[in-house]
């Protein structure tokens, strides 16, 4: 016999033609091209960046030189001012009045807060703005101009130094600190200290004490100022739409002015920097180029580190623009430019793959046949056209060389059925003999079995009917013949009538097991339902003396042909047998319902209980004659005479059972006709 070829490796989709074909269209466009696009926008998004903080730092700039102007510029009309023959003229005269009014109208003009002369000693010889009297002069810019040279920086001023000088600029200095976002704590609640503008210029007079012009700004909520900073930076149109541009100055980490906004009608006064910033240039002096979060939103931000006369870092200058419009534009062109080459890809990919289709198809289609005929499909094939090229050649070759191995191979299936039939013929007429020999063979076994056991049950019942007559007939005797004493013994002959009478029973049970056409009552026709309604009656003691609840559940409607006496036996074996199985107590389910079964209508009866259960082994030999679990009581024949007296109906009784489980006994009955 000829071997089946062995069947053709799976083909690896890793190496077929189509994976390599669309590798290699697609490698570029869905792999390299998205790489170098994706490193592309990388590095864009990087420059982006990058030309941000670049804004930011040329925006600080701008204002760190107007601040350095415009203390460059106080500095020098401070110098301007001593410098003036008219306020020699005036110091030279001694005349109060008029010094205070110089200095009062130049004070105006140079937009100062306060302005005095002071002497070395600290003593204010005339001042405006202020009513001082006497001042520190150990202050480097006060000293420094007190030697002979002008001076100018941004000083912090404390509440008393401030107090000293004027109540209402302690007023104007003062802020309440507000509670921030992203600042770890709060040291204090309320900002006291005041920033200047703080400029001095010597006046020296012939034959006079050293002296000098004292003049200061304050900054604290000087909103023109800051305004001034802001406007000077972020010209109009100078940030795209939807940005906005700030400015601050920072006493320490507090915004003492400001044009960031904490609500709408509402400037940031009081509010702190976040920690980050407050650590890096108040704590290392550096400048602050990056994005920060600024009260309420991120900004594109420039901090710079305040130094005041004394070479310590008090303050900050901060300007920074909103990031949002920024980031927004950016995510913008990221996605336009994403969007592009998807759309590009999507429509391109579709042309290629239709270019591809022409060269992957027809080898497709050819592995396909090859592989329904290795299955068995000797009628497949490529049904592709010729088309001139060589894989249309190889095809249209491919579907004859089918053609031919199918006429050969429905010649060999033609032989091969014939020989088939005729073993099969052989095969079934060998089969359906030995079933009839071994149908045969067990019949005479069993009838000869049954037979047997009829004939030594006959024999002994009426062997056993003798003596039971001769015991009962002398029961009576002693009765009579004792008279009122056979009270006495009273008990006894009771014991003897019962055990009599169980043994009468016992013999009747072998007589029907024995000759049961003796035994066949006369059949009519019953109601299923009234039937057990009946039996319960009988079985009321053993049911209560258990405690079992019992249910009922009669849905049939059809009527039996059987006796009633005779199915009533069965029930109450069956219910009897169930109680027994739960001695402590369960729930008895008996009910009725038509079922049809070997194509004939019938009603099933069902006795089940939630009992002990039954092995395998004894579901096996349940029906045996003489097979009982009772030791004590049982006779082992109410199961095998239910049985006879079922099946002498044309009926059928089941068992279900396991143990734990309880037990289900169905008795299935014909109709009657």
């Amino acid at each position: 016999m000829a071997e089946k070829p062995a069947a053709p490796n799976p083909i690896n989709p890793v190496r077929s033609v189509r994976f390599r074909l669309l590798a290699i269209a697609l490698l570029p466009t869905l792999v390299i091209l998205p790489l170098l696009l994706g490193v592309t926008m990388v590095r864009w998004s990087g420059k982006f960046d990058a030309l941000l903080i670049t804004k930011v730092n040329s925006d600080l700039t701008v204002a760190h030189q107007y601040l350095a102007t415009i203390l460059e510029n106080t500095g020098e009309r401070l110098e301007a001012i001593t410098g003036s023959s008219r306020l020699r003229d005036i110091v030279v005269e001694g005349q109060a009045a008029p010094l205070a009014g110089f200095l009062e109208e130049n004070r105006e003009k140079l937009g100062l807060d306060f302005l005095l002369v002071v002497d070395g000693k600290g003593a204010v010889t005339a001042s405006a703005g202020t009513a001082a009297t006497q001042l520190r002069v150990d202050w480097p810019v006060r000293s420094t101009a007190l030697a002979g040279k002008a001076s100018y920086a941004m000083d912090v001023f404390s509440e008393k130094e401030l107090q000293a000088l004027s109540p209402s600029l302690a007023k104007r200095a003062r802020l309440e600190i507000v509670s921030t976002t992203n600042v770890d704590s709060e040291a204090h609640k309320v900002e006291t200290r005041g920033m200047m503008i703080h400029a001095a210029s010597p006046l020296r007079l012939p034959g006079s004490e050293p002296m000098a012009l004292v003049g200061g700004k304050l900054l604290n909520q000087n909103l023109d100022f800051i305004d001034t900073i802001n406007d000077l930076v972020y010209r109009e149109a100078s940030l795209p739409e939807g940005s906005q541009g700030t400015a601050t100055l920072f006493l320490d980490d507090v915004r003492i002015s400001t044009n960031v906004r904490l609500f709408e009608n509402r400037r940031a006064l009081g509010t702190r920097v976040s920690e980050a910033v407050h650590s890096a240039v108040l704590g290392a002096g550096q400048v602050w180029l990056d994005s920060a979060f600024v009260v309420n939103d991120w900004y594109i931000s420039a901090y710079e580190p305040l130094v005041d006369s004394y070479g310590k870092r008090v303050g900050m200058l901060y300007v920074g623009f909103l990031e949002a419009p920024f980031a927004r534009a950016k995510y913008e062109t990221l996605g336009s430019v994403i969007a592009a080459f998807l759309g590009i890809t999507i429509l391109s990919i579709p042309v290629f793959l239709r270019w591809a289709r022409g060269i992957f198809k027809p080898l497709e289609r050819m592995t396909q046949t090859i592989s329904q005929v290795d299955e068995g499909d000797l009628g497949a094939r490529t049904g592709l056209a010729p088309t001139g090229d060589e894989i249309g050649q190889v095809a249209v070759h491919l579907d004859e060389l089918l053609e031919r191995l199918q006429q050969r191979e429905g010649e060999l299936r033609a032989w091969n059925e014939e020989l088939n039939v005729r073993v099969e013929q052989r095969t079934q007429e060998l089969q359906l003999a030995n079933l009839r020999l071994e149908a045969t063979t067990k019949q005479l076994v069993m009838s000869e079995k049954l037979a047997t056991i009829g004939e030594i049950t006959a024999g002994v019942a009426h062997e056993i009917n003798n003596p039971i007559a001769v015991i009962q007939g002398n029961l009576e005797v002693a009765r009579s013949m004792l008279g009122d004493q056979a009270d006495v013994a009273k008990t006894e002959f009771n014991l003897i009538d019962e055990q009599v009478d169980r043994i009468s029973r016992i013999v009747g049970k072998l007589l029907q097991f024995a000759r049961p056409e003796e035994f066949a009552g006369y059949v009519e026709r019953q109601s299923p339902s009234t039937v057990i309604s009946d039996c319960m009656p009988l079985v009321k003691h053993v049911l209560n003396r258990a405690g079992i609840e019992v249910i009922r559940r009669d849905e049939a409607m059809g009527l039996l042909a059987m006796n009633r006496t005779e199915l009533q036996q069965v029930l109450v074996n069956l219910i009897v047998n169930a109680a027994h199985a739960m001695p402590d107590g369960g729930t008895l389910s008996l009910g009725c319902v038509d079922e049809d079964r070997h194509g004939s209508q019938g009603v099933a009866i069902t006795v089940s209980d939630t009992g002990v259960g039954m092995s395998e082994e004894v579901v096996g030999r349940i029906f045996d004659p003489f097979f009982t679990t009772k030791r004590q009581e049982g006779t082992g024949l109410g199961l095998s005479v239910s049985q006879m007296l079922i099946a002498r109906q044309g009926g059928e009784i089941s068992v279900k059972s396991a143990l734990g489980a309880g037990t289900a006994f169905t008795v299935w009955l014909p109709q009657a006709r």
